[in-house]
């Protein structure tokens, strides 16, 4: 008679045991939503911008050097270069920050407007030859003397020395 009331006492405290883990999942959801979903979303971001490093973009690595991509020789390394002459290479995780994107080359002049085609400035090709102008030389006319209306005409006498 003593072990039944004891029983059935406990037997009613099931729904308390519901009730005390409430605040334990109400945390566990803001903490979910305050601070780990952010730094998903902050993860895949920089996931996605280092996928998107191309050559000619100005980055910054976790060591706080900024440099040009020069080079993307494989999917975890970049050769920067930080001056000039000077390159670096960096595994692609520790870039930090894209300074300047750079856009995307243009497919060819055939998918231009007219509008486009103005803007487009060609560059020397790498390695090609420089060639230098050269000036065609220019006929001289004989110069004829200058008349003066007032001046008096030179003679032999002037343009002997005097003793």
């Amino acid at each position: 008679m003593l072990i039944s009331p004891a029983y059935a006492q406990g037997a009613a405290g099931g729904g308390d045991f519901i009730f005390s883990l409430l605040p334990l999942v109400l945390i566990f959801v803001v903490f979910y939503f305050l601070l780990i979903r952010p730094q998903q979303k902050k993860l895949k971001t920089h996931k996605e911008m280092l996928s998107n490093i191309r050559r000619g973009d100005r980055v910054v690595t976790n060591g706080g050097i900024i440099g040009t991509v020069v080079r993307v020789t494989d999917d975890n390394e970049l050769s920067l270069e930080i001056a000039d002459g000077v390159r670096v290479r960096a595994v692609r995780a520790m870039i930090t920050d894209v300074l300047a994107k750079t856009e995307p080359a243009r497919a060819s002049a055939d998918d231009l407007d007219d509008e486009d085609e103005d803007e487009i400035i060609e560059k020397p090709r790498r390695g090609a030859r420089k060639t230098k102008a050269k000036a065609e030389p220019v006929a001289v006319a004989p110069v004829s003397p200058a008349i003066v209306p007032d001046a008096e005409p030179v003679t032999e006498d002037d343009t002997k020395p005097k003793a």
